[in-house]
């Protein structure tokens, strides 16, 4: 794509967000005044996610590379890399039976009519305030407690700089899972660095290659639980990438 049907396409997906936000505003906003009404607010937001990805032209496959199966009735910590924003639309289309709630930015709560939704779908951190980051995990533990699969991108945002594969892994995720005896479901996904930048100019639509890594159980070390998702989300990528 030049340069110019970039920011078209930039721009549909801004107005076919705006588009879906205020068709499914009213009956997310509803749903999730209270905590138990929560799952049914999860069907809008797969919708409004399903509209966005497939809207833009994505469509993804999923490699599983371990025999290991998601029970529908357990809450996790679902980890994977982050690369850009489609990242966020992968796990809410995956995880039908898992209503997710995501680890997020309090800025984004300033945005209109979306920031209204996302305080109440997320679990937010200011991550200028050490007060705010140690209150997420009790924050997150609350939300798994009603039933919530919690997001995080262990990188804890997207590198600047390209030529780095998988940046480190902060620990949120992993004491998370430790303290709280939740499984960690690691997934890798490869292309949309590519198809779907933060750089306005470029991208495009196509396949998503998304891989089904491990399910990791929180009988290790905060250390060894990081190492392990590191090692193999960093190996799909450097097999996988084109």
């Amino acid at each position: 794509m030049t340069k110019i049907l970039n920011y078209i396409w930039r721009g549909w997906f801004v107005l076919l967000g705006f588009i879906l936000l205020c068709i499914f505003f009213i009956p997310v906003y509803l749903f999730s005044f209270r905590k138990k009404d929560y799952k049914y607010a999860y069907i809008f937001i797969r919708l409004w996610c399903f509209g966005m990805f497939y809207g833009m032209g994505f469509r993804f496959s999923l490699t599983k590379l371990t025999d290991k199966k998601i029970d529908k009735n357990k809450q996790y910590v679902f980890i994977a890399n982050h690369t850009s924003i489609m990242d966020v639309m992968l796990p809410v289309i995956m995880l039908p039976n898992h209503p997710i709630c995501f680890v997020g930015k309090k800025e984004l709560e300033k945005l209109p009519i979306f920031g209204t939704i996302y305080k109440r779908i997320c679990v937010m951190v200011d991550r200028t305030s050490p007060k705010s980051r140690a209150e997420v995990y009790t924050r997150c533990a609350e939300r798994m407690e009603e039933g919530d699969t919690i997001v995080l991108f262990p990188e804890g945002g997207v590198s600047d700089d390209a030529s780095i594969v998988l940046d480190q892994f902060k620990d949120g995720a992993f004491i998370l899972a430790e303290t709280h005896q939740k499984s960690i479901l690691v997934f890798t996904f490869v292309g949309l660095r590519k198809m779907f930048p933060f750089d306005n100019s470029k991208g495009f639509p196509g396949r998503v290659q998304v891989y089904f890594n491990d399910i990791l159980e929180p009988n290790q070390s905060v250390s060894e639980l990081k190492s392990t998702a590191h090692q193999e989300i960093k190996n799909t990528l450097v097999k996988n990438n084109p």
